[in-house]
């Protein structure tokens, strides 16, 4: 695995190397219509936030720093209940399932109903959904309460970092904290 180093200041400070691996290839594609967002900044945000889930998987261990590709498809919430179904065995719709050999499905539907109590647009709500399926193939996990409590201070920390270097597409800025709700 390749190393680089660390910036002046904390080479200087004899600080170790950050270990780094090759992204994956980030592949979104929009399989529903039903919704509409802004798939540009969806696609911006995410790719923003894959080298610190990146990072999360090195430190951890998980098998994001060595999976090639991600997918993480965007689909209507029939779609997603099929899934949701079909391989979790529970009825209805949910926001995200990840699948451990890179796959990340996301259900606009639901995002697009949660966005509205957030103050944000639908995109960043499906963008917190693809970073919650990164964390999770970076091998976070949230069965457990004190787990969850760690996966949402991680994707808070990197939704904030990512989506801060785009503005919304109003140029404003919200008040509201971003999504803390469950995933």
């Amino acid at each position: 695995m390749p190393v680089r180093p660390q910036d002046g200041a904390a080479r200087a400070c004899n600080a170790p190397p950050v270990e780094t691996a090759p992204l994956p290839e980030l592949v979104l594609a929009a399989r529903q219509r039903a919704v509409r967002y802004d798939h540009a900044r969806l696609s911006a945000i995410v790719r923003s936030a894959l080298p610190d889930c990146v990072a999360v998987s090195i430190r951890l261990g998980g098998p994001l720093s060595s999976i090639r590709t991600v997918e993480c498809s965007v689909v209507g919430s029939r779609t997603m209940a099929k899934i949701h179904r079909d391989f979790l065995g529970e009825r209805g719709a949910t926001d995200v399932i990840t699948f451990p050999y890179g796959e990340i499905v996301v259900c606009a539907t639901v995002a697009a109903s949660r966005a509205p109590e957030f103050g944000h647009p639908v995109a960043d709500e499906l963008a917190l959904y693809c970073i919650h399926g990164l964390l999770h193939l970076a091998g976070l996990d949230d069965a457990a309460p004190s787990d969850a409590d760690r996966m949402r201070r991680e994707q808070k920390r990197i939704l904030k970092a990512a989506a801060m270097a785009q503005r919304p597409p109003n140029g404003k800025k919200t008040n509201k904290e971003w999504p803390q709700h469950d995933q």
